[in-house]
């Protein structure tokens, strides 16, 4: 009697999870991938580091740029030759401490109280050392020249100190009574400064005198009486 022969298959344990090349298994990050990322994540972040370190040594410029400003003085009101400054003639404006200038810083304010100025200046003008002490009429490179204007020529209320525009208003170039023609090197404007305002005279001219420029100064006394008119601006103005 033969023995029967079993067909039954051995019986297998549960299903092995595949393997990927060099033993990966699926769904895992590759690392040489991961890898790729940190580097190209590397370049971006050494730019922000030198964009921080670019800003930052802006703002210390910017800092260091305005430390080095500082009030100096200025003229609150017009001043005229010998005046005594007060308090109540300056006030204080910011600028750099390396222009150059001979300007007074605000701190030194008291060395200038009760000095009389050499010369006329406008409200607004920064107080230069040089201008301190005994009078020079007229100061270096400028010249006075004195100007008769009739009521609507200059305003009412001009003074001393005043910024003006010198204007020519006609006649430039005309026929004088001997029948010789008057000609002037330039027509202006120019700017001046009020030294000082004569009262009026029986032709009822008002006399007025001017400090600018030597050449200009020149110029102005080249026009002929009664052709020219003054109009108050601010300091500096044409």
């Amino acid at each position: 009697m033969s023995t029967p022969t079993s067909t039954h298959e051995p019986q297998q344990g549960p299903p092995t999870a595949p393997r990927s090349w060099a033993g990966r298994k699926p769904g895992m990050p590759s690392r040489v991938a991961a890898g790729t990322g940190r580097r190209r994540r590397v370049p971006y972040l050494v730019l922000g580091v030198l964009l921080i370190v670019v800003c930052a040594a802006g703002t210390v410029v910017t800092v260091l740029q305005v430390g080095q400003r500082e009030p100096m003085l200025s003229l609150a009101r017009p001043v005229t030759v010998g005046h005594v400054l007060t308090p109540q003639d300056l006030r204080q404006v910011p600028l750099s401490a390396d222009s150059g200038t001979d300007v007074v810083p605000a701190s030194q304010a008291s060395s200038v109280l009760g000095q009389p100025v050499a010369y006329s200046l406008p409200s607004g003008t920064l107080l230069p050392r040089s201008a301190l002490g005994h009078p020079q009429v007229p100061p270096p490179g400028q010249g006075t020249v004195a100007v008769a204007v009739k009521a609507g020529q200059v305003p009412p209320d001009i003074a001393p100190g005043t910024t003006v525009s010198v204007i020519v208003t006609s006649g430039a170039g005309a026929s004088s009574s001997t029948g010789s023609t008057q000609s002037t090197p330039s027509s202006g404007p120019w700017s001046a400064v009020v030294t000082s305002v004569a009262p009026q005279t029986n032709d009822q001219s008002t006399v007025v005198s001017l400090q600018l420029p030597t050449v200009n100064a020149r110029q102005v006394a080249a026009i002929p009486p009664g052709q020219l008119a003054l109009v108050a601006v601010p300091p500096g103005g044409q």
